[in-house]
C-alpha cells in the first residue's frame, strides 16, 4: 500500500467514527447533564443545608462510638432516623428509626452489619429543631 491509499483509508475511518458519534448523540433520549428532578433535589439540598447549619449553631453534634454496638449520645432527647450507607455495596444500605425516649442515648446492635467502612447519616428532631449529621465509621 502506498502513502496515498493509507491516507484515504485513515480519513474514511475517521469520518466513520465521527458519523457514528453523531448518530449516537441524535438517538440519545436524555441529556445526562440535566437532572429531571432538579427542582425537588434543590429543595432537599436547602433543607439538608439548614439542618446541618442548625447543628453547628446549636453545637448539637452527637457523640458516636462503635464497639459491640453503635452508641449515639445526643445533647437532648431525640427522635429521627439513621441511614447506614456501605460505600462499595449499596444493597447493604439500611435505614431505621431511632428514639432516645426521655434520655439522650441510643444503642444499635451491629451483629447484622458487614465489617468495614460505613457512612452513617443521622436525621433527628430535638427540642422542636431539625438536625442532620454525617459521619464515617468502621465496624470491626
Amino acid at each position: 500500500m502506498n502513502w496515498g491509499t493509507k491516507l484515504v483509508i485513515g480519513m474514511a475511518l475517521f469520518m466513520s467514527f465521527i458519523i457514528t458519534l453523531a448518530v449516537l448523540m441524535i438517538r440519545s433520549d436524555s441529556d445526562d447533564l440535566v437532572d429531571t428532578n432538579y427542582y425537588e433535589k434543590g429543595i432537599e439540598y436547602d433543607k439538608d443545608y439548614a439542618r446541618k447549619t442548625q447543628l453547628i449553631e446549636d453545637k448539637a453534634e452527637p457523640e458516636i462510638s462503635v464497639n459491640d454496638q453503635l452508641t449515639i449520645i445526643f445533647k437532648s432527647p431525640a427522635i429521627g432516623s439513621i441511614r447506614f450507607l456501605h460505600p462499595s455495596d449499596k444493597t447493604k444500605d439500611s435505614t431505621m428509626n431511632i428514639n432516645s425516649g426521655a434520655g439522650n442515648q441510643v444503642g444499635i446492635p451491629l451483629d447484622s452489619f458487614r465489617k468495614g467502612h460505613w457512612k452513617v447519616s443521622l436525621e433527628w428532631k430535638s427540642n422542636g429543631k431539625s438536625y442532620m449529621y454525617d459521619k464515617s465509621i468502621i465496624i470491626n
